[in-house]
C-alpha cells in the first residue's frame, strides 16, 4: 500500500508539473515591425480575450478591429502600463518589450498581417 501512495504521489507531481502552459512565451526582444496575426493577436487571445470578448468585459479584445479600436480609444495602453487605474492583465504586468511592441504595432500602423 505504501508503494502505491508513492507511486500516486510521484505521478501526481510528474502531472501538476507538466501542466505548464506553453502556449506563449514572454518575449525579450523588441520585434520591429509586429503585425496582428503574427504577434499581437497571440497576446491579447492568451492574456486579454478570456475575459475581454464579445460577451465579456468591455472592451472585447478578441479580434483585429476591437484591439485596434481599444487601442487608438487610449484604453489598451494605459490599462497595461498600469497609467490609469488597475494594471491588466491583472496578476502580473506584461514585460516591458511585450508592452514595446504593442507599441510599435501601433506606430507602424496597426499593419493586421
Amino acid at each position: 500500500m505504501k508503494k502505491v501512495n508513492i507511486f500516486l504521489m510521484f505521478f501526481s507531481v510528474l502531472f501538476m508539473v507538466s501542466c505548464e502552459s506553453n502556449s506563449t512565451q514572454d518575449i525579450s526582444v523588441v520585434v520591429a515591425n509586429p503585425t496582428y496575426v503574427s504577434n499581437i493577436g497571440p497576446i491579447f487571445n492568451t492574456k486579454c480575450a478570456g475575459c475581454h470578448s464579445s460577451n465579456g468585459q468591455n472592451p472585447a479584445l478578441n479580434n483585429y478591429e476591437n484591439v485596434k479600436s481599444a487601442y487608438i480609444n487610449g484604453k489598451v495602453l494605459c490599462k497595461i502600463e498600469g497609467s490609469c487605474g488597475s494594471i491588466m492583465p491583472p496578476g502580473a504586468k506584461l514585460p516591458q518589450a511585450t508592452i514595446d511592441m504593442i507599441k510599435a504595432w501601433a506606430v507602424n500602423g496597426y499593419v493586421n498581417q
